[in-house]
């Protein structure tokens, strides 16, 4: 270890940041670089017992609590009238990516001795600064990183610190008589102050006063969260690295980068076919824009609400939902013979149901409450209270989703008629006017000649009226038993008739259901036609997509009729079209975005015009 790391040739410091997983892996490495006899920790004797013996329950998390001495009170004592005060305690939390705990577990496999050298209080009062983030020691050795924060350490203040930093002094030179290589792990703003108050040599003893004794606690697994330095996820992946004994030197990034396949596949798998595409290039898109919004934090390393705030922005709410979710799961919940802890910020409950303020022994960064919204899942149970409300006879659909593929509907028409128009396309040497531009094409082909070709693109003749959408195709009718023909509300929409997902498998809120087109008929002007899956004229085909290919032949007034699938109509569809006098103009799916087809598939049924007051509250996109 460095010199400037050195209090005395028996006396190493360890500055660390405390709820850092790297600088745990720090501590690891010193320790098994180098050899010491003794290791020195920043807590008081009153903890080792509770303190060593959670480390042996790891990886389940525990956490020890000690109650802090009430003040006497003098106020007359009246039946009628609880004490307004909350129990205040102070506590350790048992994290494996806690850099103390993390040297205490290693000494404790190594058999070394343990000092708990910190100066017992009545009341510990609490000191949290902002510290540089630690993924800097990656490329920084720790002595540097040490020094550096040199600046932003101003001197104890509070009479207490002052105390606990003369005693651990003390302390440390009661232990160099009986060790010769001592590793001391102490606090980063605490280690100047600690090495100038042990180099002045102060002989001055601090009364302690008498404690209650800390007790071990289960914490309940749904609030890791508030106790854990790092994400439980990524404490988690650290735990398996140690068993497997697989490398954790960069997990603190790559561990970013495994909960968003993990959460990538919990979405899969809960919104299937209905969800976006998550691909590479999105989450190459999403970690540089974490990175971004890190930077603008002043951080290295992403924290939750980061995360969450650019999942919501490039992949919906139930993607940055899932995250949050993958995030706090934790895989070690083996149930210990314990009573459960429930965490939250500087505040927990006892297992008797008593809510007391909570005070960090070893606090990281400052951690508050910021606010994001997400409208969530709705739950099971009340999934199925409304679908037992739901009225089949009073149906609508949302206003926002009708623009949105009305829109669509344009763009297909539109691109439709510029591919009728590309048929008559003419091609000619360049003299005197580039007309509709250059042809490439042409132009290579005669590229031993010398001459430009150039093209003229006719406007297109005649229009359409009815565009057919087939999502999925062929589709199998087990997974779309909803048909039904829906008629305009008004002149600016259209007759729709369509095949979907039922749309009782997914409550959203009361009175909104959620389906998935899987083909789609639009009849532009809106006209009255018979319910197309009831209408006996088209009985003779035999699947979803030709049934509505047919009626779009029959009740289209125009000669063409716009296509949009992945593939192109096969001799059979254009056979069926011929019948009637038509011909059919293929739109390829793939010309359109992905994720905007998908998220037009999806569309949520209204049980009545009611409900459109208030479904915006409850209406989410995947």
């Amino acid at each position: 270890m460095h010199d400037v790391l050195r209090f005395s040739p028996r006396i190493s410091c360890l500055p660390v940041v405390h709820g850092s997983g790297d600088f745990a892996v720090e501590v690891r490495r010193v320790m098994l670089s180098e050899s010491f006899d003794c290791v020195a920790v920043p807590l008081p004797p009153s903890f080792r017992h509770a303190v060593e013996q959670g480390i042996g329950h790891l990886p389940q998390i525990t956490i020890v609590a000690q109650p802090e001495t009430e003040e006497y009170s003098t106020a007359d004592w009246s039946p009628e009238e609880s004490d307004p005060s909350t129990p205040q305690y102070s506590y350790v939390p048992i994290d494996p990516c806690q850099p103390v705990i993390a040297a205490l577990r290693l000494a404790m496999q190594e058999h070394l001795p343990r000092a708990f050298i910190d100066l017992e209080v009545e009341e510990f009062e609490l000191h949290g600064e902002v510290m540089p983030d630690p993924y800097a020691l990656k490329q920084v050795p720790i002595e540097q990183f040490a020094t550096a924060v040199l600046a932003g350490s101003p001197e104890p203040k509070s009479e207490q610190l002052r105390s606990r930093v003369q005693h651990m002094a003390r302390r440390l030179r009661e232990l160099e008589q009986g060790h010769r290589s001592i590793l001391f792990v102490c606090p980063i703003s605490l280690w100047p102050w600690l090495r100038e108050a042990y180099r002045a040599g102060s002989t001055d003893e601090f009364s302690e006063p008498a404690v209650f004794d800390p007790e071990l606690y289960q914490v309940d697994p749904a609030t890791l969260l508030f106790l854990l330095g790092e994400l439980p996820y990524l404490t988690g992946l650290y735990e398996q690295a140690r068993f497997s004994l697989d490398s954790d030197e960069n997990l603190s990034v790559d561990g970013v980068k495994e909960m968003l396949l993990s959460t990538r596949e919990k979405y899969r798998e809960e919104l299937k076919n209905r969800g976006r595409k998550i691909t590479p290039h999105l989450l190459a898109t999403f970690l540089k824009y974490v990175r971004n919004l890190s930077l603008i934090e002043r951080r290295m390393t992403p924290d939750l609400y980061t995360l969450i705030t650019a999942a919501k922005q490039l992949a919906g709410d139930q993607f940055a939902i899932s995250l949050a979710e993958v995030a706090r799961e934790y895989p070690f919940r083996e149930r210990l013979p314990l009573g459960e802890f429930k965490m939250s910020i500087e505040r927990g409950q006892l297992p008797d149901g008593k809510i007391v303020e909570l005070k960090n022994r070893l606090p990281g960064p400052p951690v508050t409450w910021r606010t994001c919204q997400l409208n969530r899942k709705p739950l099971k149970i009340d999934q199925e209270q409304w679908a037992m409300r739901w009225n089949p006879y009073s149906q609508c659909s949302w206003p926002p989703e009708d623009t949105a593929i009305e829109r669509f509907r344009t763009h297909v028409k539109d691109r439709a008629l510029s591919i009728m128009g590309n048929d008559l396309a003419k091609t000619e040497k360049f003299t005197t006017s580039l007309k509709d531009g250059l042809d490439i094409r042409e132009t290579l082909r005669n590229w031993h000649t010398g001459n430009l070709y150039v093209k003229e693109q006719p406007p297109s003749r005649g229009t359409l009226d009815c565009v057919l959408m087939l999502f999925d195709s062929p589709a199998d009718p087990r997974d779309y038993p909803w048909r039904i023909t829906w008629h305009a509300e008004h002149q600016d929409e259209s007759t729709l008739a369509f095949f979907a997902t039922s749309p009782g498998e997914e409550m959203v809120g009361p009175g909104i259901a959620m389906a998935t087109y899987g083909g789609a008929m639009f009849l532009f002007p809106p006209r009255p036609t018979p319910d197309v899956w009831q209408d006996r004229r088209f009985d003779f085909v035999d699947t979803l997509e030709e049934r509505l290919l047919a009626a779009a032949c029959f009740h289209s007034r125009q000669r063409h009729i716009a296509v949009m699938s992945q593939f192109a109509p096969g001799v059979g569809w254009r056979r069926l079209a011929k019948r009637y006098g038509r011909k059919l103009v293929h739109v390829p799916i793939a010309h359109f975005s992905q994720e905007a087809i998908q998220q037009l598939r999806m569309f949520h049924v209204l049980n009545g015009r009611q409900v459109r007051s208030y479904a915006e509250h409850f209406i989410r996109k995947a």
